[in-house]
């Protein structure tokens, strides 16, 4: 299948892979059968390689609804994004819809994606991220001319989604992987182990990616590992992480964190590519 370069994220997301994109692709197997993905996110890996065939999967609803409006209503959605307004008021209308159930399961799955992206493009620093109720909980960005219908991307994204053999599936990362054979190729981009006690990122599911839950992702990548698959890893270059997966192949990669409500801890963070191939 031949690469189409608009095909491009569509949401900005934290831990977006767009910057590390040279270091990854760096790193990526030549030939492999189908092509997993179980944190998608943003989805910058994906839209890079653009696969033939493809498992993909996030434990975020909202996004995977997203990604599945764009595959099969992009022309509607188009239309919906186009009624959205860059103002404070009605940002905090839409944002407070999913403060009430019963109102937020009215809109229709086209309405939940405009909403998200809408709120995605005007919210503060670009940033997806929900509190422990599960309610996006971003301030109005204050944006001059925010890029709130990007129809070129959009259809794009809409058509190679079309074309390529596709699973999206919104479940835990173990599952995501079920029935994977030798030859196929997982990137794993998880949640970052915290670099300090404080950065800890309370991320885009309420549900949170504790130590145990790294360990429990290291464990899949040994049994991923013992039946021949190949998997590529990033994470935060913390002490933890480095020894977790001291057996593997690891490079340390620096990358700039645009995501953080201080602008004095915006900057370079050092990234480890974990992988078990040459």
């Amino acid at each position: 299948m031949k690469k189409n370069p608009l095909v491009a994220p569509v949401v900005k997301w934290a831990g977006g892979k767009r910057q590390l994109l040279s270091d990854i692709s760096k790193h990526l197997p030549k030939n492999f059968s189908t092509y997993y993905e179980p944190f998608l996110g943003g989805g910058a890996v994906l839209f890079h390689l653009q696969p033939g065939r493809a498992v993909v999967n996030d434990i975020n609803e909202e996004l995977i609804n997203m990604y599945l409006v764009i595959r099969d209503n992009v022309e509607e959605l188009v239309d919906s994004l186009k009624k959205h307004k860059n103002e404070k008021e009605y940002y905090y209308m839409i944002r407070d819809l999913d403060r009430d159930k019963e109102k937020y399961n009215q809109l229709s799955n086209i309405e939940k994606a405009s909403r998200i992206i809408y709120l995605n493009k005007t919210c503060y620093n670009g940033l997806f991220r929900v509190n422990s109720q599960g309610q996006f909980n971003v301030p109005f960005g204050r944006y001059k001319n925010p890029d709130i219908v990007n129809e070129t991307t959009l259809r794009a994204v809409s058509n190679y989604l079309n074309k390529a053999e596709i699973t999206f599936k919104c479940t835990d990362f173990e599952e995501a992987v079920k029935g994977i054979k030798k030859g196929a190729f997982v990137y794993f981009d998880p949640p970052y182990d915290p670099v300090s006690d404080t950065s800890s990122f309370t991320g885009y599911d309420i549900n949170g990616f504790d130590k145990k839950e790294q360990e429990r992702l290291k464990e899949l990548c040994d049994k991923l590992d013992k039946r021949g698959v190949k998997f590529l890893l990033s994470n935060s270059a913390t002490d933890f992480i480095l020894d977790l997966y001291k057996d593997y192949n690891t490079t340390v990669v620096k990358a700039r964190r645009a995501i953080n409500s201080k602008g004095n801890r915006r900057g370079e963070i050092d990234e480890v590519l974990v992988k078990n191939y040459d």
